[in-house]
């Protein structure tokens, strides 16, 4: 228990740049304290103990803000980072060394009694502030989940998904080393734009290109004394003023 316990502070000290010490860590962070909390209650819940189990995780709540079903499995080295309004349901499973942020709901869809119904982050997750993950479906190794995302299917191994429903916004090849990839405080990349806002600056830069073209064809018909009817004329396109609406 304390050998896992010195693992916990020393990664919160390694991913948290306001964390000063050890003791601090320990005395100062719900994260920390809910999870050592819910290690009793697991113990109690796993041997047949259930309600002194309910009983710690419902003094946990009191104390860190943070609701832990003592059922649910918990790796080495989570980080609860501020945690308030955390919400971790009974079947959920939570691999070593993910990163969980303040108000993430790890819920169930499902109301059938013994089946799986929450879902499974496996190594290196970070979970944005506010993000539902909602479902018995797995977020593979090191994906990120956008902050106040609502997360209904699976996303695969180094993927980035945002927005509500949640989509896939970021791929990273599989190739690269965990160790080489930078902490994503909320679950953002550097270029973490929406994929809808990609496709309507591809189709508004598209149109823009084909007025020019058509212009250029009506330019030269006209040099070389071909007859173009007149169509009615219209507002000028403005690319990049739909561009910034489209920001």
């Amino acid at each position: 228990m304390f050998r896992n316990l010195r693992q916990d502070i020393n990664s919160i000290i390694e991913r948290d740049p306001a964390a000063r010490n050890g003791w601090e860590v320990l005395t100062c962070y719900p994260g920390l304290q809910a999870i050592v909390m819910h290690r009793w209650a697991h113990w109690c819940w796993t041997h047949g103990l259930k309600w002194p189990g309910r009983f710690i995780s419902y003094l946990a709540r009191i104390v860190t803000g943070i609701e832990i079903h003592p059922g649910a499995r918990i790796g080495r080295r989570v980080f609860i980072d501020h945690g308030f309004g955390v919400v971790i349901g009974e079947t959920a499973v939570v691999g070593d060394d993910c990163t969980i942020y303040q108000g993430v709901t790890l819920g169930g869809t499902s109301l059938h009694t013994g089946s799986k119904r929450h879902p499974t982050l496996e190594r290196g997750v970070i979970i944005g502030a506010g993000a539902k993950v909602l479902g018995a479906f797995t977020v593979g190794e090191y994906a990120k989940v956008g902050s106040n995302a609502v997360l209904l299917k699976p996303v695969p191994a180094g993927a980035t998904a945002v927005g509500n429903p949640a989509h896939i916004i970021d791929k990273e090849a599989l190739s690269v080393s965990p160790s080489a990839k930078m902490f994503s405080a909320y679950g953002i990349t550097a270029n973490g734009d929406d994929p809808l806002i990609k496709a309507l600056r591809a189709l508004i830069d598209q149109a823009a290109a084909q007025e020019q073209q058509i212009e250029r064809m009506a330019a030269t018909m006209k040099a070389a004394g071909l007859d173009c009817p007149s169509v009615p004329e219209c507002d000028k396109f403005n690319s990049a003023q739909l561009n910034r609406l489209v920001d």
